[in-house]
């Protein structure tokens, strides 16, 4: 009698711990299907945001390039997405200090470089025109550079893309846009933004037909980091909206040829 209540004893842990070890396995399978799911739907609202950006991004591209024969001389837009037409050509004319830029913008460019200094300020331009064969040696020599600083190749060339367009894609190669640092601090990074040169180009530049090319917090739009010292001429009237509505240049174009 006490072996039947024994063995009975036994079978019924027996099948308790087999059915809390079938409780386990069903919950830890329902886990994991639920993770699997969480985790294709998170990729595909990664694919679907970079699927609407690469869209948007394509779109304005297509209407640039069905419009880019009708669009003014400083509306001409150069990034990644928009080379530089194989046929460009620009009359280009030298400043006192050496460095090239479209004849177009010359006097405007002077005059604002005139007004800050009668404000006590001393800007100075350190990069303008480059043409196609000279941006190809900076931007090879940068990703060799990086790569001297045990970067891989392709990490070193992500790298060089955040600040330095690739040939064919550079803005300085239509004389239309320059780097404008202050003369007590020539370092190209954020802190340019802090120098008082800086805090008046910001805040007046458009009055002269400029605009800051790479703004904050666009970086996704227009495919470079920030660069508070590079700045574009497209015209006074253009630059007055931009500056105003406090938009970049990408955004501009696509609300004019929508």
């Amino acid at each position: 009698m006490k072996k039947n209540t024994e063995f009975k004893s036994f079978i019924l842990k027996y099948i308790f711990n087999l059915f809390m070890l079938t409780i386990v396995i069903i919950i830890s399978q329902y886990t994991n299907n639920l993770q699997a799911t969480v985790s294709i739907v998170d990729e595909q609202l990664v694919n679907d945001t970079q699927t609407i950006e690469e869209k948007n991004i394509n779109k304005v591209q297509s209407k640039q390039n069905e419009t880019k024969e009708t669009l003014p001389w400083n509306l001409i837009l150069v990034n990644k997405w928009n080379k530089l037409p194989e046929n460009f050509s620009v009359e280009i004319v030298e400043l006192e200090n050496g460095h090239k830029v479209d004849k177009r913008i010359y006097d405007d460019l002077n005059q604002m470089l005139s007004d800050a200094q009668n404000n006590g300020l001393s800007p100075i331009i350190c990069s303008s025109y480059r043409d196609k064969d000279y941006q190809i040696k900076l931007y090879n020599n940068q990703i060799q550079d990086y790569i001297s600083q045990g970067y891989s190749k392709e990490d070193a060339i992500k790298e060089t893309e955040k600040f330095l367009a690739i040939p064919g894609t550079s803005e300085h190669a239509t004389g239309l846009a320059l780097d404008i640092v202050s003369i007590n601090y020539q370092n190209l990074d954020e802190n340019q933004e802090n120098t008082p040169e800086q805090k008046w180009l910001f805040e007046n530049s458009y009055k002269y037909g400029f605009i800051l090319r790479y703004p904050k917090n666009k970086e996704h739009i227009t495919g470079i980091s920030y660069e508070p010292w590079h700045y574009r001429y497209v015209g006074k009237d253009v630059a007055k909206e931009i500056f105003q509505n406090g938009i970049c240049f990408e955004e501009y174009i696509e609300n004019i040829i929508k």
